[in-house]
């Protein structure tokens, strides 16, 4: 029997809790590390609710027109500036459709790309320059994700824009769960053992103290991916984990803070000799 893929495992709670919010239409923002299944999370929620929605991926080059939309040029030099010219963005699309805007990492997005969904989340209307006011229609709202304002290239969000909305925070999940997860993500054989070491691996990083970010399950099913496809255990895990976590110091090597941690366990792979070739 195959194995049922692309399931959520765990996180009754948050996917409840957001079920709710949507249900009540209240703007959501998941807040958590990368790699914890935010986006993943928001995407399942909203298709079993079979809800219609139009989604952004925030990063720090994303302007005000990407988000409302932009007069044609070619067309405005023919026509003027009347609506027929106007190509809608994201937003405006969902609020005229009564759709869910869904955004991926906000606080990646510019300060001022952010604060133009302030009228929008509030009065449900805003007011494009040559365009005129657009209303929202019922059933718009925003559910949003963000990294915690430590991470690289974020911008902390306003005190106004957090208040128009309601938090859930998205936390690393316990170590069964993960490995459930691992689990339902490998095709082919692999020792139990061995998936539960690559998993406390994994979540050694998120606590050493030489570590300011740690690995995601992101980085555990990269590292048994390349375990199960032939490559060496140590080698899978200086392939797979070094670039997911970040150093307190740029001086430390994080390869040889894996080949540390590796060294802390019991593995059998990484004692066993290669066989002379002939």
């Amino acid at each position: 029997m195959a194995k049922e893929k692309n399931k959520i495992i765990g996180r009754e709670k948050e996917i409840e809790d957001l079920k709710k919010a949507i249900g009540l239409r209240r703007n959501v923002l998941i807040e958590g590390p990368v790699g914890v299944g935010k986006t993943f999370l928001v995407r399942e929620v909203l298709e079993s609710l079979k809800l219609e929605f139009e989604r952004i991926d925030g990063d720090t080059r994303y302007t005000e027109n990407k988000l409302t939309g932009w007069f044609d040029p070619p067309l405005v030099l023919k026509k003027g500036y009347v609506a027929s010219c106007f190509i809608e963005g994201p937003l405006l699309i969902a609020m005229k459709k009564g759709k869910v805007l869904f955004i991926n990492e906000l606080n990646r997005m510019p300060e001022a790309v952010q604060n133009i969904l302030l009228p929008a989340m509030d009065e449900r209307h805003i007011i494009v320059p040559k365009l005129g006011r657009v209303d929202a229609k019922p059933g718009f709202l925003v559910v949003a994700t963000q990294n915690p304002r430590e991470f690289t290239a974020t911008h902390a969000l306003s005190e106004a824009l957090l208040d128009r909305f309601e938090m859930i925070p998205l936390l690393y999940q316990n170590r069964e769960e993960e490995i459930e997860i691992v689990k339902n993500e490998i095709d082919g054989k692999f020792r139990t053992d061995v998936l539960e070491r690559v998993i406390d691996i994994v979540r050694a990083t998120r606590s050493h103290q030489a570590i300011k970010r740690g690995a995601s399950i992101r980085a555990a099913i990269a590292v048994m991916k390349l375990f199960v496809g032939g490559v060496d255990l140590e080698e899978a895990c200086l392939m797979a984990l070094p670039s997911r976590i970040e150093m307190v110091s740029s001086d430390d090597d994080p390869r040889q803070l894996i080949r540390d941690l590796l060294s802390m366990q019991i593995f059998p792979e990484l004692k066993e000799k290669k066989s002379p070739q002939k």
